[in-house]
């Protein structure tokens, strides 16, 4: 696999342009244009759209530790559902006396449990700064922690991969208990508004439609900076061979720790997007078929191109959405021949065409 080139292709600007446009398209067709109008996009859109750009989002930062520091995580659902939950404590913190039992303090699912004060993870989590605070700092920290230990001891390939999907599964069997504090088997839901601005207005999923392709072109703009810095470089060598980078005096576990943890926090921000935008946050997102599919999207747009995943990202979730409406039964069977064909016949993603093409 080539090195990132220093210099973005044409598909770099046009995901950037593309992002940039949406912003200003988006919010124009949705509240300005008449509902007659053939470009007017209705809520459900707006919203279907968003999350799109959450689950990109995702998928990148999938691709910054399999593409270019070839470790397959089959985790990072995990880490988009600590962002998520994070939010979603948030959220259910604004909801106060509007609840089913009109608990001004407790959330609905705490009162009905017989919970008599908040857990101690719960406090200050009615203040925005603090939530985006736990967004971040909640995978970063497992992150670094499961990186630390792991690395060290040279965990590598499909043993490494295996590790990541059982921490993922540990991570849902715990949350999934009432004990815990996160809603249990429910999740966390039935949420009103965020920021004082009501969840049920089109200018507000407008607004997170507008923050999730901002922090996506973000998002984008640091992964560039990344693997085209001497770190990227570094960590591309480690992928390729990383014996003979240990030979040279590097270290390592360093590299791994710090991409691995950059690429959890982006799949914290990604969750925490998501949640408003979905309605709600439970322990299903980090069953491990959800991370499988992550890494379908990436290998589908072609992974090591940061726009790829992208693409990917967003050509199957189209798609899941068509068949979940029109053939839902036969949706995971589409997905699995949709994996099968892109490792036999796109080894590079449908990227790779678009590359081939232009050489």
């Amino acid at each position: 696999m080539e090195l990132y080139s220093d210099k973005p292709d044409l598909l770099d600007k046009a995901i950037v342009l593309c992002l940039l446009a949406s912003v200003i398209l988006v919010p124009w067709s949705s509240l300005w244009l008449p509902d007659t109008h053939a470009l007017y996009l209705d809520t459900f859109n707006v919203t279907q759209l968003g999350k799109f750009l959450c689950l990109a989002l995702l998928a990148l930062s999938v691709d910054l530790v399999w593409g270019y520091l070839g470790i397959l995580s089959l985790g990072h659902g995990a880490f988009f559902a600590l962002g998520g939950y994070a939010m979603g404590m948030y959220l259910m913190r604004q909801i106060g006396d509007r609840g089913v039992y009109a608990n001004p303090d407790l959330p609905d699912f705490m009162v009905f449990l017989n919970w008599e004060e908040l857990p101690w993870f719960w406090t200050g989590m009615d203040q925005f700064p603090i939530a985006l605070v736990a967004v971040v700092l909640a995978p970063g920290l497992l992150a670094f922690v499961f990186g630390w230990f792991t690395f060290r001891s040279r965990v590598n390939g499909v043993y490494l991969s295996i590790i990541t999907q059982a921490m993922t599964f540990a991570l849902m069997l715990a949350f999934y208990r009432n004990e815990m504090g996160f809603g249990g088997n429910n999740g966390l839901t039935d949420f009103k508004d965020i920021l004082g601005f009501s969840l049920r207005e089109k200018s507000t999923r407008v607004g997170l439609f507008m923050a999730s392709a901002t922090l996506l072109l973000v998002a984008y703009l640091v992964c560039q900076r990344i693997v085209r810095s001497r770190a990227g470089r570094i960590a591309q060598a480690i992928r390729d061979s990383e014996s003979r980078v240990r030979f040279l005096g590097f270290n390592v576990e360093h590299y791994k720790v710090f991409l691995f943890t950059t690429s959890a926090v982006l799949a914290g921000i990604a969750g925490a997007l998501y949640v408003p935008q979905a309605g709600i946050i439970n322990p299903r997102e980090m069953a491990p078929l959800g991370s499988i599919e992550v890494v379908v999207w990436v290998a589908l747009g072609g992974r090591g191109t940061l726009y790829g995943p992208v693409i990917g990202a967003l050509i199957v979730n189209y798609a899941k959405s068509w068949f979940t409406v029109a053939l839902p039964e036969y949706w995971i069977f589409a997905l699995g021949a949709l994996f099968v064909f892109a490792t036999l016949y796109l080894p590079q993603g449908v990227t790779g065409l678009f590359r081939r093409t232009k050489t």
